[in-house]
């Protein structure tokens, strides 16, 4: 059995005809009209969709002007572009644990990683579930601290009834193939603030900035755009938007359905003490279903996925502890106790399938 699978039919074929018909397959309008479904699902003013989640995350840390000698806070316990956002940049990336039992940034963890030099935190919404916002805003705000949500796993999910993504002062959205709607490849920054979409626009789309002023409002046929920025090309394509389009007409149903299968999943495992479920929380949208194994080392874990993969079935650690991996450790001298949850988290937890058509 595979760890997951997108759920395609004919409407993304017949997306994808309509327009290779029209001749227009770079970005275009139907990226704009996948932008505007995207906002409103997320309560945003401004959605700008981008090549992938990582660029997302790499738009968002420049839209900041996040620069060398500033720090910027990431949870331990996540994918590595969500530290890499701010390496990008020239910023140094400051760990913090997380919370075993939401696998999200831990609260006081955030506060004892701030310093003068503070300039911004990624809030990773891990696996479908919301991190605590209003405590992360309550810190963010008495320390004058930007909020970059990483919502990779999260389209949909929401935070005490409120739509994640817009939240913060920018969010990123994630369409790979693992995630609840896909489009192939593709990202999306997710803003309620004008100035910071306008920046993404730019920095998404070469750096670009407008015409020159004395033909704004009069533009001629040789009217060419400014590049006051230095850009780059990360711009979502109108065929990947269409396949977009065709999976946000499934959205609510694919939703439903992965959170049915959740439940038969927590429903199963309940009785079995080994076995830590996932936070049960209405806002989850379960892009991944991830147990934890209650021991303190990875043997048993390691067991049980063995045997899994004996019965023919994938699954894969829930995701990494960041502080481990070789260009944080390196560069960092990090050792994997500075952050002991992370460490606990990436050995003792397992991604078990779950995607659309999946059988009870």
């Amino acid at each position: 059995m595979k760890i997951t699978a997108p759920k395609f039919d004919d409407a993304e074929i017949q997306a994808l005809k309509n327009v290779l018909d029209s001749g227009w397959v770079t970005q275009g309008p139907v990226t704009e009209q996948f932008e505007k479904s995207i906002a409103e699902i997320h309560c945003a003013k401004h959605a700008l969709a981008t090549t992938s989640c990582t660029a997302a995350l790499h738009l968002s840390a420049l839209a900041l002007n996040l620069k060398p000698g500033d720090e910027v806070i990431v949870p331990a316990f996540t994918w590595i572009t969500s530290a890499n956002c701010a390496e990008y940049v020239g910023a140094k990336v400051v760990f913090a644990d997380v919370d075993k039992e939401t696998f999200n940034i831990n609260i006081q963890a955030l506060e004892n990683a701030i310093t003068d030099k503070t300039k911004a935190v990624v809030v990773v919404h891990l696996f479908g579930l919301a991190a605590d916002m209003d405590a992360i805003k309550e810190i963010t705000s008495k320390y004058n601290i930007a909020i970059i949500e990483d919502a990779a796993c999260s389209i949909g999910t929401t935070y005490k009834g409120q739509p994640i993504g817009a939240l913060g002062d920018l969010g990123c959205l994630s369409f790979h193939p693992r995630k609840i709607i896909t489009t192939g490849e593709g990202g999306m920054v997710l803003t309620n603030n004008p100035n910071l979409a306008e920046s993404v626009n730019s920095f998404r789309n070469h750096g670009a900035t407008g015409l020159r002023p004395e033909e704004q409002d009069d533009p001629r046929p040789y009217s060419m755009p400014t590049f006051n920025n230095l850009g780059y090309n990360l711009r979502l394509s109108d065929i990947q938007a269409a396949v977009g389009m065709a999976q946000l007409h499934k959205f609510n149903s694919l939703l439903e359905e992965r959170k049915n299968l959740a439940s038969v999943y927590t429903s199963q495992l309940s009785n079995v003490d080994e076995i830590i479920h996932p936070t049960s929380d209405l806002g989850h949208v379960y892009q991944s279903y991830v147990i934890r194994i209650a021991s303190e080392s990875n043997a048993l874990r390691n067991n049980i996925m063995d045997h899994l993969k004996e019965k023919g079935i994938q699954t894969r650690p829930g995701t990494h502890a960041v502080h481990r991996l070789g260009y944080y450790s390196n560069k960092y001298n990090l050792k994997p106790e500075m952050f002991p949850v992370s460490s606990l988290c990436e050995d003792t937890t397992i991604t078990l399938p779950i995607f659309p058509g999946m059988q009870e």
